[in-house]
């Protein structure tokens, strides 16, 4: 099922929008759709870090590094 959204954008991002669109031969639909869902995805992830952080502090997991180090 699909659900039809209508969104108003600042002529700025619009005219970015479509020169995009031109240039890489998509859809501005299919781009607002790919870009919409990483932004939710990037939200997810940041709520999780925020959540996990103060434990991972005192776990001594403080950078990237350190959980990769860990989980390796």
């Amino acid at each position: 099922m699909r659900t039809v959204l209508s969104v108003s954008l600042p002529e700025n991002i619009s005219e970015e929008l479509e020169k995009f669109a031109k240039s890489t031969g998509r859809n501005k639909s299919d781009i607002v759709k790919e870009s919409l869902g990483l932004f939710l995805w990037e939200m997810k992830l940041k709520a999780v870090r925020k959540k996990l952080a103060p434990k991972a502090k005192r776990l001594g997991l403080v950078s990237e590094e350190d959980v990769f180090k860990a989980i390796s």
